[in-house]
């Protein structure tokens, strides 16, 4: 007896294997990137606290890393 699932997981295709992995530091440029001191401040912070120090770091006192223009989209080709 299982729960009802809308997309079964074994019938999901990938058509690129990065689209697996859907976290911050997955992303292509995450290391060094301006929301990478963010992203690890949090994601320990859990439940209620999470709106909080989302907030903080939206205020002007926030110094993060090197902002790039690099565009890190994956392409696809649909022929």
């Amino acid at each position: 007896n299982e729960p009802f699932k809308r997309i079964k997981d074994e019938d999901v295709v990938f058509l690129d294997e990065r689209l697996k992995d859907n976290s911050f530091m997955a992303k292509g440029g995450a290391i060094g990137s301006y929301g990478e001191k963010a992203h690890r401040d949090l994601i320990v912070t859990r439940g209620k606290g999470f709106r909080n120090e989302k907030n903080k770091k939206k205020r002007g006192s926030y110094r993060g890393g090197k902002i790039d223009l690099e565009s890190h989209s994956i392409k696809f080709n649909f022929d």
